[in-house]
């Protein structure tokens, strides 16, 4: 696949790793369809951008929510052959903290929003893209999500974070095995720290101190990298059901 050929659905696509997704596949010559809870700056990136941007209020754990904007994106675009879940949420928490034990439903949101919910888009899409004409390379079409280096590498008052993220990156490989015969890839990408939204509230001075963390380059990464990576993906027909670390190289530390 070229990325001017994407006809692609970006989950949390209004800010952060997903904005700059839909930025560049649109810059590219493709076309995006944002799904997102945020409405307002949902509808100002689809007015910056043109018709080749469509949007719908989307709540990721709600099937009735993707399944209407699946069938928004498709009677849109004619079809979808791009799937890039960036939806996710990450509240810190600790186990047994000085507030108490961790609370269960904060547990279950975190799992439901980033796992349940990436689970949702993809077994919804994957449905519409199974009847996707083949290219000439016998792809129908790619889905890309996202996990975090916390699947790995965990820090303390992420127990609910880890554990959705390394649900993502664990699920990418049965279902890329079940989706090859449908020519369908899937690929997960775990980015480190990233200068997205959830760093907005830190100072300048906290911000520029967690980026000296990182071994090269020593900087907070810029989302326009996460979508250059997305990039990669759609047109590198051999990447297929693994997860890429994108992180400078970081190990995070215990906390």
């Amino acid at each position: 696949m070229k990325i001017k050929d994407c006809m692609a659905i970006v989950s949390g696509g209004a800010s952060g790793l997903g904005e700059a997704t839909v930025r560049n596949l649109v810059e590219k010559g493709g076309k995006a369809f944002i799904l997102d809870i945020d409405e307002k700056k949902g509808r100002e990136l689809q007015r910056e951008l043109g018709g080749r941007v469509g949007f719908h209020y989307t709540d990721v754990t709600r099937e009735e929510d993707v399944e209407a904007a699946i069938m928004n994106a498709v009677d849109s675009f004619g079809s979808v052959n791009t799937v890039v879940n960036c939806a996710g949420i990450a509240p810190p928490s600790k186990v047994v903290g000085r507030k108490g034990v961790h609370s269960l439903e904060q547990f279950s949101k975190v799992i439901e929003i980033n796992l349940i919910g990436t689970f949702n888009v993809i077994r919804l899409a994957s449905q519409k893209m199974q009847s996707n004409k083949e290219n000439e390379y016998g792809e129908r079409g790619v889905i890309i999500n996202t996990a975090s280096v916390a699947a790995f590498d965990g820090q303390i008052g992420q127990a609910a974070y880890s554990a959705s993220k390394a649900g993502v990156a664990g699920m990418t490989l049965p279902i890329a095995r079940e989706f090859a015969r449908d020519g369908i890839r899937v690929m997960t990408i775990a980015p480190g720290l990233f200068h997205t939204p959830m760093f907005d509230s830190l100072p300048e001075e906290a911000r520029t101190s967690l980026g000296m963390t990182v071994p090269f380059p020593k900087r907070l990464g810029y989302p326009s990298e996460y979508a250059q990576l997305v990039e990669a993906i759609v047109e590198n027909p051999m990447l297929n059901g693994e997860t890429i670390r994108l992180d400078g190289a970081i190990r995070m530390q215990p906390k």
